[in-house]
C-alpha cells in the first residue's frame, strides 16, 4: 500500500490531547459520546471535542485547525496531504440520502435556486454534476428547511435529520441517491460523511486515536438503547426517540463501524465521478491514504 505523505517519527513526544470535532447531528453525536460518558478508556490520549455543522468542518479542515475532524467525503481528495482518512465513524446511504425539496406544486425551471449545506459537501457536487445550470446558494443546513418554506429558495438539498422531519408543505423533487446511482452506474453505497486526522500526528498515536474511536462507535453501536436515551434525556439531540432510531438506523449502524471493502470500491467511484467532472486534480483511491495499521504489528516483528 502506497503511502503518500511522510508520517512523523514514531517515537516523537507530542501532547496527548487532540482536538476533535464533529457535527451537531444524531449520528456524529451518538458516535462520539461513548467516550464522552467513559464506556470507553483512552489511556494517556485525550480528546477535547468541538461541534459544529459539517461546511464549518470542512472549512476547519482546509485550514487545518483540529487534529482530528468529521468532513464530507468529497472534500478529502483536497486535504489528503495534510490528512489521513480514519476507517471509522462512517456515514453512507443505501437506497437513500439528502434529499432536494421543493414547494408543493412549484415547478422548477433550469436555473433554478437553490439551498445546499456547503460548497465541499458530497450533496453539493453531486448536485452542481445534475443540474449545472441552478443558482446555488449556500447556508447552515438548519435554515435550509425555513429557506424553501418561505421562498427565499425555490429548493433545497436536505441532509442530516431533516430528511424525516422536513414539514408537510414540501415535497420531494429528487433523492440524490438516484442521481449517485446514475453516476456511479453501479448500486454502490453513497459515500456521505467520514474522519480524518491531522498527518502531524505520530503514527503510533494515530493507530491509539483510530482504534479508540472505533471501539467507541462499536460500543455505541451495541448499546443503542441506552445511548439514545441518554443523549435524549441530556437534550443532546434535536428528535424524538422514534426518530432518533430511524436515522441511527440510516446514518450510525453496524456499517459505521470500520470501512469495509465495498464502502472503499464506493469511495474511490466518488472520487472518479469528481475527477471526471473537474472537481479533484486527480482520481485517487482511498485506499493509498487509509492509516497504515499494520505498521504497530510490525513493529513487533
Amino acid at each position: 500500500m502506497a503511502v503518500c505523505p511522510v508520517w512523523a517519527e514514531w517515537e516523537c513526544s507530542i501532547t496527548t490531547t487532540y482536538t476533535l470535532a464533529h457535527s451537531p447531528d444524531a449520528d456524529d453525536i451518538f458516535m462520539y459520546w461513548a467516550i464522552k460518558f467513559g464506556w470507553v478508556g483512552t489511556g494517556d490520549i485525550k480528546f477535547e471535542n468541538f461541534a459544529q455543522d459539517i461546511e464549518a468542518l470542512n472549512i476547519a479542515t482546509i485550514e487545518g485547525r483540529y487534529d482530528i475532524c468529521a468532513i464530507s467525503f468529497a472534500l478529502y481528495p483536497k486535504v489528503r496531504y495534510q490528512y489521513a482518512m480514519l476507517k471509522t465513524a462512517v456515514s453512507f446511504g443505501s437506497g437513500y440520502g439528502p434529499k432536494l425539496m421543493k414547494q408543493k406544486n412549484k415547478t422548477l425551471r433550469p436555473n433554478f435556486s437553490c439551498a445546499l449545506s456547503g460548497e465541499n459537501t458530497t450533496n453539493a457536487m453531486l448536485f452542481r454534476i445534475k443540474y449545472p445550470q441552478a443558482v446555488v446558494k449556500y447556508m447552515n443546513f438548519l435554515d435550509i428547511e425555513n429557506a424553501v418554506i418561505s421562498g427565499e429558495v425555490d429548493a433545497g438539498v436536505l441532509i442530516h435529520e431533516s430528511i424525516l422531519t422536513f414539514d408537510n408543505s414540501l415535497v420531494v423533487e429528487c433523492e440524490l441517491w438516484d442521481i449517485w446511482l446514475e453516476l456511479s452506474h453501479d448500486n454502490l453505497p453513497l459515500p456521505l460523511g467520514g474522519m480524518c486526522l491531522r498527518r502531524s500526528i505520530p503514527l503510533n498515536k494515530a493507530i491509539l486515536c483510530e482504534e479508540y474511536l472505533t471501539k467507541a462507535v462499536k460500543v455505541a453501536h451495541q448499546n443503542q438503547k441506552l445511548m439514545s436515551d441518554m443523549l435524549i434525556d441530556r437534550e443532546l439531540v434535536r428528535v424524538d426517540s422514534d426518530t432518533l432510531q430511524d436515522y441511527l438506523g440510516l446514518y450510525a449502524n453496524s456499517d459505521s463501524i470500520c470501512l469495509n471493502d465495498t464502502q472503499q470500491t464506493a469511495i474511490d467511484r466518488l472520487y472518479k465521478i469528481g475527477y471526471d467532472h473537474g472537481f479533484y486534480d486527480k482520481a485517487i483511491s482511498c485506499r493509498d491514504y487509509l492509516i497504515p495499521s499494520e505498521y504497530k504489528e510490525l513493529r513487533k516483528l
